[in-house]
């Protein structure tokens, strides 16, 4: 996945491996009148109840790419941390491949055998094989999967009768709630870990569609697709990333809300995929400069760079400079929002858009349309400006406005860096302020332009880049990170 948003030394990690089982045999669980509080004597009922859901999934896969453990769900830990245990080191496939064998986790969400877990755990199988706690082990195949949320749903083959636990509401959750996680971390069998809800509505940058929970229960890896629980054993998350500086935890865990998950699942479990809704724009986040240069008193809301041709944004009347504040009477508090909440809206449905132009509110009403696996290329591809992506700064249009802040001369074009992550690729090339005007040899105007350079460089791993620098222009090459 692309590197997240770090603004410090840490590092996000998808933690795909290993099991996850403890307790007895259950059932699911009876519903519950309002939310219990944490018992006394511990979590020992809470856990006896709900791990005979929670299963380990075995995975065989096999890479397109030669080069050692490319494609599986153990590369991230190969790029991050250089080096893999001896046990998951795989041998040579046939016809160049690599075959790889994978451990995660997982939990049944029906009597029938339907299971939910991490794509980045299923992604690439060839052969499942999921134990049970109580000692039973099933053939499992995919069902659907959904990689821009990291959300899979397999079946076992010959199943029924299973025990299994019930999906929450995660918008009930509140900061400060209990929650317990039952899992696998580092091979060493069930292991059980509480905490609380340390925040709600994280973007770590792992994607489009962001809205961690962040918990303080012990996550490490092994925790990956299972189960993180509320005092009702219901099941409010996910578990699928952590913050670490070593892969282990440091109190700072991530879940997919079940809301989400619920969403997702049901409609992998309908036909197989997902649909979202598409607007067509390239956003980008409000700056206090780019704030005061447009007369607008807060930060709030996703900031029009572009608006692609034919879309419906296009279509709508959306125009460049515009900033979305409110989707359907949804204030928009960050950039990140603006996808999810578009994403919800079901192909061919009106959406009521809120913006700012030219220092004027006003209402627009544009008709969704269905964000295809084209679109979606194009649009992450439009839009380098993460932190978390392969140059690891963020970019924006230079508008004449901010030209003349950075006192540079009439006509001046290019993007303008406003950000850089100090862990990335290119903290020591780049700075906040640098007009990026050519990259491999092409003029640079919109994020587009840099984004297009920025895909034929990844190959080469460098870029050359002109770049305005205090009014100066130097030449940069910059580093294209791989993923």
């Amino acid at each position: 996945m692309p590197m997240p948003t770090p603004r410090s030394s840490l590092k996000a990690v998808l933690i795909a491996s290993t099991l996850i089982t403890a307790g007895v045999a259950g059932t699911a669980l009876p519903p519950t009148a309002a939310r219990a509080e944490v018992p006394m004597q511990g979590y020992a009922d809470l856990v006896a109840r709900v791990s005979p859901a929670v299963v380990f999934i075995e995975v065989t896969a096999k890479s397109k790419e030669s080069t050692p453990m490319a494609g599986s769900p153990f590369e991230e830990f190969l790029r991050r941390f250089g080096e893999i245990d001896p046990q998951f080191r795989m041998p040579q496939a046939p016809e160049g491949g690599q075959v790889m064998h994978g451990l995660g986790s997982g939990f049944l969400i029906s009597q029938d055998g339907i299971i939910v877990t991490n794509n980045h755990v299923v992604e690439n199988a060839t052969d499942m094989k999921v134990k049970l706690e109580d000692g039973r082990e099933f053939k499992a195949e995919v069902v659907g999967t959904d990689p821009m949320t990291d959300i899979a749903v397999i079946r076992l083959k010959d199943a029924k009768d299973l025990p299994f636990v019930e999906l929450g509401d995660s918008e009930k959750l509140r900061v400060g709630d209990a929650v317990v996680a039952v899992g696998n971390p580092f091979g060493l069998g069930g292991t059980v870990t509480s905490g609380i809800v340390s925040a709600m509505g994280r973007n770590i940058n792992s994607g489009p569609y962001d809205d961690y929970i962040q918990t303080d229960a012990a996550i490490n890896r092994g925790n990956s697709g299972g189960p993180l629980f509320d005092t009702e054993g219901k099941v409010v998350g996910m578990n699928t990333a952590i913050f670490s500086p070593s892969g282990g935890s440091v109190g700072i865990g991530f879940s997919i809300p079940a809301n989400t998950v619920k969403d997702v699942v049901a409609q992998l479990q309908d036909k197989g995929s997902v649909s979202r809704g598409w607007l067509g724009v390239t956003v980008q986040g409000m700056t206090p400069e780019i704030a005061q240069a447009m007369g607008l008193e807060g930060r709030d809301g996703a900031l029009v760079a572009e608006v692609q041709q034919g879309s419906p944004a296009d279509e709508g009347g959306l125009e460049s400079g515009d900033v979305i504040t409110a989707v359907n009477g949804q204030e928009l508090t960050e950039r990140a929002s603006l996808p999810r909440l578009i994403a919800a809206i079901p192909n061919g449905e009106k959406a009521r858009l809120t913006v700012q132009r030219d220092g004027r509110q006003q209402e627009m009403t544009v008709t969704i349309g269905e964000l295809t696996p084209d679109r979606a290329q194009v649009a992450s591809a439009e839009s380098p400006e993460g932190l978390g992506g392969p140059l690891g700064i963020e970019v924006q249009p230079l508008e004449p406005a901010l030209a003349r802040q950075l006192s540079l001369p009439d006509g001046a074009s290019g993007v303008v860096v406003t950000a850089v992550d100090p862990s990335g690729p290119n903290a020591d090339r780049l700075a906040p302020g640098d007009v990026i005007q050519e990259a491999a040899g092409r003029p640079v105007e919109t994020p587009r332009d840099l984004a297009s350079a920025m895909r034929e460089a990844r190959g080469k791993g460098v870029m050359l880049m002109k770049v305005l620098r205090q009014g100066n222009p130097v030449y940069v090459g910059a580093e294209v990170a791989s993923s």
